[in-house]
Formats: C-alpha cells, sequence, structure tokens
C-alpha cells in the first residue's frame, strides 16, 4: 500500500471541476484509492463520496493506493494536486 499526505492548494478545494478529474484519474487505475480527511474516508472513484469529504483550500488528506498499479496511480494522483488541477 502507497500513503501519500497531500494539501489542496488550489482555491476553491475539490469542488465539481477537480473532484471529477481526481475521480476520472483515479478510476483509469485496477488499484483501491481512498482519501481519508481527519475522521472521513472516501472512495476515490466515487464523485459523490469526494465531494462529500468537503475538502477545501489548504485541507490536508491522506491517499491511499493498494493494488498492482498502485505506484503510477499515487504518482499521477499527486502530480494532479500538485498542479492545481490545471487551475490558475
Amino acid at each position: 500500500m502507497t500513503e501519500i499526505e497531500l494539501v489542496l492548494t488550489n482555491a476553491a478545494g475539490l469542488h465539481a471541476r477537480p473532484a471529477a478529474q481526481f475521480v476520472q484519474k483515479a478510476a483509469a487505475f485496477k488499484s483501491k484509492v481512498i482519501i481519508q480527511a481527519g475522521s472521513k474516508t472516501a472512495d476515490a472513484k466515487s464523485i459523490l463520496a469526494v465531494m462529500g469529504l468537503g475538502l477545501n483550500l489548504g485541507s490536508a488528506f491522506l491517499l491511499k493506493v493498494d493494488g498492482e498499479d498502485e505506484a503510477e496511480c499515487a504518482a499521477e494522483l499527486k502530480a494532479l494536486v500538485e498542479r492545481n488541477f490545471g487551475e490558475g
């Protein structure tokens, strides 16, 4: 299992468009992908679950990826977050 701590630095956090990008990227991999923020967890392949976390600018979360392609999946999701989902 790969675990990475990330912090949202895009202005709107995981609102609809970034959440959709995150879910689409996670769904492209076979690995199980979980987001843990405080006491809440969400399946990162579910748009409703991800948006339900209510993650905003500055929110920290743990990305947990487990499966045969976990290293590539974790790296791509980390890069997506660090690029601010392509937002200014």
